[in-house]
């Protein structure tokens, strides 16, 4: 009998903006809900430095992918070794996505289709059909979408088929 739950979730430390940061996330993505929500009690908040009653663990899926967020504390952040990749159909996918990830974000940290939300997490905005770009074989082809990438922050569809086309 299969588990309802899936093997491999990604579990997403922030400090004490869960509840704000699933919420934002699954407002984001279609197909999206919080599953389960576990508060502090007195034993738990008193370890970890929460209030107690607040919101400690939240078990959401975005489009259909598990993930769990804690409120753990200021001692963990996120950064650039961990990111989540969007696959995108379109131009107006990449946009979308592109747009309201990135909206209070980190202007910075954008390159090559990655953003860094307001929240610190990173993300990368990509076409799905760019792996074929760069995987088919044609290593001049992948070179010149990989230096088409190089010179982009949000990546721009018809941009990266022209490199590819030469």
């Amino acid at each position: 009998m299969p588990s309802r739950f899936q093997r491999i979730t990604p579990f997403l430390w922030f400090d004490r903006q869960a509840e704000e940061a699933v919420a934002f996330y699954v407002s984001v993505f279609e197909h999206s809900r919080i599953l389960a929500t576990t508060r502090f009690t007195a034993s738990s908040a008193a370890a970890s430095g929460q209030p107690e009653g607040s919101v400690m663990t939240i078990d959401f899926e975005l489009d259909g992918q598990r993930f769990a967020a804690l409120n753990g504390g200021p001692q963990f952040r996120f950064n650039e070794a961990v990111s989540l990749v969007v696959n995108c159909r379109s131009q107006e996918e990449i946009d979308y996505y592109w747009d309201r990830l990135g909206t209070g974000g980190d202007e910075r940290a954008r390159q090559c289709g990655w953003l860094k939300d307001r929240y610190g997490l990173s993300w990368q905005v990509v076409p799905e059909e760019l792996t074929g770009l760069l995987t088919d074989g044609d290593a001049g082809k992948a070179a010149r979408v990989v230096d088409a990438i190089m010179r982009m922050q949000k990546l721009d569809l018809a941009e990266l088929r022209r490199a590819a086309a030469g």
